[in-house]
């Protein structure tokens, strides 16, 4: 703080100093409401607080604190004009993608959509059987509690028809990889500039 602030801040202090004298001396005398006297501190408070934490953001500014910030001139994200409690723990689990502490409901959706990709990385067959029959029974079991939250609404999958479709894109990924290691072949001979005549 140089020193013109500080005297600035000495004279605030002093002018809240008299005034709280003169109000207090008028109330004495009862020209003044004492309700009406509370009002009008809480609000000089307010607008006190107000001014204050603009004069910190503006001298932030002039130091070069908001330099860089992805949001500065534009609104925050999330406020949307209702309040959320827990905004700071949704954005959080959101941010670092954590996972395994959401109700069932949503996270199982949240597996179902990425399960075919899961199935996909295995290579053999029981292993996608295992993981469709541990699928459903998660899926039966969050039905059957009633813990509250939302509804599960992911459906159960047969696995009889998602073995079969993980085999037909396998069998599609393994062609399109032959196919291509054929191609790097072909391409890795050598060309013979002449031709032989028969």
């Amino acid at each position: 703080m140089n020193d013109v602030d500080a005297r600035m801040d000495r004279l605030r202090r002093a002018a809240r100093y008299r005034y709280q004298q003169l109000v207090e001396s008028e109330i004495e005398r009862g020209s003044l409401d004492p309700d009406e006297v509370r009002e009008e501190r809480r609000l000089l408070k307010a607008a006190d607080v107000a001014a204050h934490a603009r004069a910190q953001i503006e001298e932030a500014e002039r130091r070069g604190v908001f330099e860089g910030n992805p949001y500065h001139g534009k609104p925050l994200p999330g406020l949307d004009g209702q309040h959320d409690p827990d905004w700071w723990i949704k954005s959080k689990i959101e941010r670092e993608d954590i996972r395994g502490i959401a109700p069932p409901a949503l996270a199982l959706r949240t597996e179902d959509a990425e399960l075919d990709d899961h199935l996909d990385a295995l290579s053999v067959e029981s292993d996608v059987r295992d993981v469709l029959v541990d699928f459903n029974a998660r899926v039966k079991e969050a039905r059957r509690q009633l813990l509250g939250g939302p509804p599960v609404v992911t459906p159960m999958r047969d696995v009889d028809s998602e073995v079969r479709a993980w085999r037909e894109r396998r069998e599609v990924r393994m062609a399109s990889a032959a196919r291509a290691a054929e191609q790097a072949l072909a391409d890795a001979r050598p060309r013979r500039w002449w031709r032989r005549r028969s």
